[in-house]
Parts: C-alpha cells; sequence; structure tokens
C-alpha cells in the first residue's frame, strides 16, 4: 500500500491514508453542505484502505456534528484545519466499525489528487441510507491519542 502523510497545519493530528490506488484514480467529493462548501473541502476516501488519525493532544482536537449528526468532523481547535470526517456510534471511542473519509486539502501530496472535484448533494438522504453509504464508500480509521 501507498501511504499519503499530512495533517493539520500545527501538527497537533497527524493523518496517513493508506491506499493501493494511484491518487489519480480516487474520486474526489465535493460536498455541497454548507459546513463542506465555507472550508473548500476536497474529500476522499478508499473503501479498501484505511485511515490512521493521530492526535497529540486530545484537548485540542475538535468535534463538530450538524445535520443528522451521524458524523465527526475533525478541526484542530488550536490552527482550525477540518482533516477527516468519521462515522460510528462514538468515533473517538475506537469503534470497530467507524468509517471515515479524508480531507485532501489536508494531504502533504493534495496536489497528486488530480481529480476534478465532484459535486455531492446528500441533503435528501435519511439516517439509515447515509449510514449504509458510508459503509460502502468510506474507509476504516484508526485512532490514536497521545
Amino acid at each position: 500500500m501507498t501511504e499519503h502523510a499530512g495533517g493539520c497545519h500545527c501538527g497537533n493530528i497527524r493523518l496517513r491514508f493508506s491506499t493501493e490506488l494511484d491518487p489519480s484514480q480516487i474520486e474526489v467529493r465535493a460536498c455541497q453542505c454548507g459546513f463542506c462548501v465555507k472550508h473548500a473541502s476536497r474529500a476522499a476516501a478508499d473503501p479498501d484502505g484505511r485511515l490512521t488519525v493521530a492526535v497529540k493532544d486530545i484537548r485540542r482536537l475538535h468535534k463538530y456534528r450538524f445535520g443528522l449528526r451521524t458524523a465527526d468532523y475533525l478541526i484542530c481547535s488550536e490552527c482550525g484545519v477540518y482533516v477527516a470526517a468519521i462515522a460510528a456510534a462514538d468515533a473517538v471511542a475506537r469503534d470497530d466499525d467507524a468509517r471515515a473519509i479524508v480531507i485532501v486539502n489536508a494531504l502533504d501530496d493534495q496536489r497528486a489528487f488530480s481529480r476534478q472535484p465532484v459535486p455531492v448533494d446528500f441533503d435528501g438522504e435519511s439516517t439509515e441510507q447515509r449510514q449504509a453509504r458510508r459503509r460502502l464508500r468510506w474507509m476504516p480509521v484508526e485512532l490514536s491519542f497521545g
């Protein structure tokens, strides 16, 4: 697997996105919800890959939920960078079923993800539809602290 590293600006949150796909093959999504539009978010996931999120100081990790409240949007409260979203009953509780997307803008080699972002709008989904889509399209995630 190839590993793509990244994280927030101040270094409190570090990311490792592992995938066998070339970055040019990975669909990049531009969610059209208000939160993602305001962050100019470009998200990616490989259901056969893995995202690892390492947080040095959990007190500087902000989890934001909105809409259907089915995911934690991870933001560094020190530097303000949005790095990933995790869907689970309690994402920070190391749920084995947790699935995630990585925010391409938070990766060090973000330019390698060269596909034009696909605008997506999930406002019409029910909670069950959203959870099912994420189980299929998002990737396993591992969180570590300290």
